[in-house]
């Protein structure tokens, strides 16, 4: 796993041995990011990373410019990875990462986002809950983007909000905007 750009860019995590989540490619997440480009204004970004696993796409918000990352995991070994890279980087003031289910974190959270991205292992089939929860409890601000990563498999475009779907190699993107209210 590296960072592609920003001012991390070229640092590289090892994942140890048996960790229990997979990094987004980096050929995917390189796509994913072409696309966002142009999207949003990382530095004034407010972003949630879901299934946040390694931290491959937060690291990479992070290296981008977003100034407020909040990193999710149901995993106590993924959450104290995060955190002993957080530390190492030296981004402590950036980013957080805290352990829950993704799914029961949304449907408490009290405050919005500009950015979430969702990495929920591919097996599973809680995409679509995840989705209504994010949007029924307005968790985007106005034109809030929402990114989730699934497998070829997994069908949304009949979701609130849907815009589009992407695939890079056998990683899919799905995106979602919050319209105007």
């Amino acid at each position: 796993m590296r960072i592609i750009r920003g001012f991390l860019k070229g640092k590289r995590f090892a994942t140890p041995s048996n960790f229990p989540s997979r990094p987004t490619t980096d050929f995917a997440k390189e796509g994913l990011f072409n696309m966002l480009e142009h999207a949003l204004n990382w530095h004034d970004v407010k972003a949630l990373d879901l299934c946040a696993g390694t931290g491959n796409v937060s690291f990479e918000l992070v290296s981008r410019g977003v100034t407020s990352m909040l990193s999710i995991d149901a995993n106590q070994r993924c959450v104290q990875y995060l955190k002993h890279n957080i530390t190492q980087l030296g981004i402590e003031q950036y980013m957080h990462a805290y352990k829950s289910d993704c799914v029961v974190y949304c449907r408490n959270a009290k405050e919005k986002f500009d950015f979430i991205f969702a990495d929920p292992p591919f097996h599973l089939t809680f995409h679509e809950e995840l989705i209504t929860t994010i949007f029924g409890n307005q968790l985007l601000n106005e034109n809030g983007l929402f990114v989730i990563e699934h497998g070829k498999h997994t069908k949304l475009d009949h979701l609130q909000g849907f815009e589009k779907t992407r695939n890079f190699g056998n990683v899919y993107f799905s995106f979602f905007v919050q319209s105007s209210l």
